[in-house]
């Protein structure tokens, strides 16, 4: 596989296959993969292969490696991964968390983000709760405005603590969705 050099900036789309090495790949992979593969093909783009080894009990390298080998059996090209290299590395999730600290941490700073400890378990709860016209999360852990000060804001990577996009209060964020077109 020759890497590619697709920054050109008449190309647009990139597309990913990203498969976790907790295991072998099956059909099921493989059909997903082909299409996948096929819509880069379509739109000349570029296909990204991105290992999402997040789960460290389960994940193994040979299953990565693995991986690596049934695509290329299968007929598929990627332009960047773990084996190519390319401008957005490393193309193992796992790698990638001083990145995502990062981000966080200028979130944080910004006042863009706060700290929520609500669990699944509450969210599903709410889910549940009859809602008249208000928003599914109530704001349990929102401070009022965002220049409070979080003084016993947790660590970035403490356990429990999920960080939540501060919406400004009564105004919509509205979107355009590659997909699905206005969002709101």
């Amino acid at each position: 596989m020759e890497p590619q050099d697709y920054t050109d900036s008449k190309m647009k789309y990139r597309g990913r296959i990203a498969p976790s090495p907790t295991g072998l790949l099956h059909l099921g992979h493989a059909a997903t993969f082909w299409t996948a593969y096929q819509r880069s093909i379509a739109a000349s783009g570029a296909l990204v292969l991105r290992i999402e080894d997040l789960d460290p009990q389960r994940s193994k390298s040979e299953f990565a490696e693995a991986a690596i080998e049934d695509l290329c059996w299968l007929g598929i090209h990627w332009q960047e991964g773990p084996d190519l290299g390319g401008p957005y590395a490393p193309y193992a999730q796992s790698a990638r968390h001083p990145i995502y600290l990062r981000a966080l941490q200028e979130l944080i700073a910004r006042g863009l983000v706060y700290p929520c400890r609500c669990t699944r378990k509450d969210l599903a709860q709410l889910a549940q709760a009859p809602h008249d016209d208000e928003p599914l999360y109530p704001g349990t852990c929102r401070p009022p405005d965002k220049t409070t000060n979080l003084g016993d804001t947790p660590g970035v990577e403490e356990a429990g603590t999920n960080w939540r996009f501060r919406v400004p209060d009564g105004e919509a964020i509205e979107f355009e969705d590659g997909n699905f077109g206005p969002q709101r």
